[in-house]
């Protein structure tokens, strides 16, 4: 193999963390990084699974409960609460947020648009705590 299959080959981070959270989303229950290595296929360094682990959870994506001397993971939320996380993150680095969400919004299908303007009519409707 050359250096650029071995490229080609190589997973993004981003990939990685799906890769990592769709493992974590399959489990039952909390499970070890050896674990999720496993799942994810023999070519990965245990340290690399440590790593998107702990981005994982810097992001609040994942939970750790100690057990002995080492950690178990679970998924903190589904995929769709991980997207919106990643989209309010990426408004919030903005200093311009009215012309982001006006950027964002004229780029949705119909479809899409009344599905927001139907998700944001029921978010006023509910009562704030």
């Amino acid at each position: 193999m050359t250096a650029g299959d071995a490229r080609a080959r190589r997973r993004g981070q981003g990939e990685l963390e799906a890769q990592v959270l769709a493992a974590l989303h399959e489990a039952a229950v909390p499970v070890s990084a050896a674990w999720v290595q496993e799942r994810l296929g023999g070519d990965l360094a245990y340290t690399t699974v440590m790593t998107i682990l702990s981005r994982l959870l810097a992001k609040q994506a994942v939970t750790r409960q100690r057990v002995g001397r080492s950690f178990l993971w679970s998924a903190a939320a589904d995929e769709a609460a991980l997207a919106a996380l990643r989209m309010r993150r990426v408004l919030d680095r903005e200093t311009d947020r009215e012309a982001v969400l006006a950027s964002f919004v004229t780029t949705l299908s119909p479809d899409d648009e009344r599905l927001l303007r139907l998700l944001l009519a029921q978010a006023t409707e509910e009562p704030e705590d």
